[in-house]
Parts: structure tokens; C-alpha cells; sequence
């Protein structure tokens, strides 16, 4: 159940500016009244996207939280990848229900390797 305490206080971060504020202000103050583990509290501190990102918490969600933290799009899907090496494949939630595992380890599963040269990583 705590997932989805940490995503309900992310959905209204994303959208409450008095949140926003007040995470801004003093970011532990922010999180009492949601029932979180120690490590989501951390990662939601810190702000770690990796960890939330193996947590479960949905990408949907997660990008609005990392643009609040200045943190540009491929830093954040960097940062989404560099917590599936660190921590391994997500725990819960959607993404944990249809096995990912990674964008790397998929594509190696399908035989693809990256193509040397291409833009953005683009896999032969």
C-alpha cells in the first residue's frame, strides 16, 4: 500500500503549489500525513528518481517531479536506468506486473545491440 502513498503525494505535488511550496520549504515537513517506507522518504528527499523508479512509482508521474527539480529529460530517463543497474528491476506496481527490466536488458533478450553512430541510442 505504500506506493500508493507515494504516488498520491507525487500526483499532488505535481498539481498543489501551496505542496510545492511547502516541499520547497522544508521537504520532510512536506511528506507527514502519507503513509511512506524509510526508503521512499529518502528518495523522495533526495530526490532520488532511480529508487522511486524501482519503487514502482509511474513515469507518468515521476517526469513531473524531476521537471520541478530542473532535471532535464535525458538526465531523467539516465537516472531511470542508472536505478534499475543500482537497485534492479522494479518492484511493484505497473511496470513490475509486465516484467520490465530495462530498455538494455530487453533489447538484449531480443538480440539487439545498439548501433554505433545512430542518434539517441537507436538499436540495430
Amino acid at each position: 500500500m505504500s506506493l500508493y502513498y507515494a504516488q498520491k503525494f507525487l500526483y499532488q505535488l505535481n498539481r498543489d503549489t501551496a505542496l510545492q511550496e511547502r516541499y520547497a520549504t522544508d521537504r520532510h515537513s512536506a511528506l507527514t500525513g502519507y503513509e511512506l517506507t524509510a526508503e521512499e522518504v529518502q528518495a523522495l528527499v533526495e530526490p532520488d528518481i532511480g529508487l522511486l523508479f524501482h519503487l514502482g512509482v509511474n513515469g507518468q508521474i515521476l517526469m513531473h517531479f524531476a521537471a520541478l527539480h530542473g532535471i532535464e529529460w535525458s538526465d531523467y530517463l539516465q537516472r531511470m536506468r542508472d536505478g534499475i543497474a543500482r537497485h534492479g528491476p522494479v518492484r511493484e506496481g505497473v511496470y513490475a506486473m509486465v516484467g520490465y527490466e530495462g530498455t538494455q536488458t530487453h533489447a538484449a533478450r531480443l538480440g539487439q545491440t545498439e548501433t554505433p553512430g545512430a542518434p539517441n541510442g537507436e538499436r540495430g
